[in-house]
């Protein structure tokens, strides 16, 4: 049997709380945030969960709840590999905006087709705003007609997948546990390929700070089973607050 895949999106960041579109921007974790990554790391441990290989990001929230994790487990000696690739969704001339306002300017509907909808894209960055990649020194090996300026849920789906054959099937089926810390999008592009997901599916699934997901995989890497790990109860309402962020408080 291959090994069993296990997701994390990174615990809640700053940005998270200040409620804005984050995307590629590199905020931190807030101490909320640090204290999901441990909780995530018991919850590996409650359910005797010990990954082999841990991939993530390049972005410092997502890098910041793997160390915890590893920390918490006691597995630090774990080899890491970062990659761009499994960057949350770039969101564009979204990105630093507070969500509940831009609902307010252009809103509900336009904001959850840019937020939520599997092949819109948001407005695309210029090529000399700030906020592009290419000014961003992680990206320098990256060709910059790879780097995106505003995806959609189905472009970052584009972009994952490659790494997900090359990089990430060999480790499970080489009977390998994998944990992937990464970020809501990217992590919603790999359960609509799992799980086989209709885009209408994957626009309402939501995927809360700090919560593992735990999949075990037949030989042909499909699905036996997908579970959230950890109280149930506050698992609903961690996912309904996702749902709810662009709503005016």
């Amino acid at each position: 049997m291959p090994g069993k895949l296990i997701l994390v999106r990174h615990g809640q960041s700053i940005w998270n709380v200040e409620n804005l579109f984050t995307g590629w921007h590199d905020i931190d974790l807030s101490e909320q945030g640090r204290q999901e990554a441990v909780q995530a790391g018991r919850e590996l441990q409650r359910e005797k969960l010990e990954p082999h290989i841990a991939f993530t990001s390049v972005l410092k929230r997502a890098i910041r709840t793997l160390w915890l994790i590893l920390d918490t487990t006691d597995r630090m000696w774990l080899p890491v590999e970062r990659s761009w690739r499994l960057n949350e969704r770039h969101y564009g001339a979204l990105e630093g905006l507070n969500k509940a306002q831009t609902v307010e300017q252009h809103g509900a509907a336009q904001v959850k087709i840019w937020r939520r909808s599997y092949d819109i894209p948001p407005p695309p960055l210029g090529a000399d705003d700030p906020r592009n990649p290419r000014f961003d020194a992680r990206y320098a090996d990256v060709a910059p007609a790879s780097l995106p300026v505003a995806e959609s849920l189905k472009d970052t789906l584009s972009r994952v997948l490659p790494y997900w054959e090359a990089r990430i099937v060999p480790e499970l089926r080489a009977n390998k546990n994998v944990l992937i810390v990464a970020h809501g999008n990217s992590l919603r592009a790999l359960v609509k390929m799992l799980d086989m997901m209709s885009e209408s599916e994957i626009v309402e699934f939501n995927i809360p700070t700090g919560i593992p997901i735990l999949y075990e995989l037949d030989e042909q890497l499909q699905p036996l089973g997908r579970r959230f790990l950890g109280d149930q109860q506050a698992i609903a309402a961690a996912q309904e607050a996702v749902r709810r962020q662009t709503e005016k408080k």
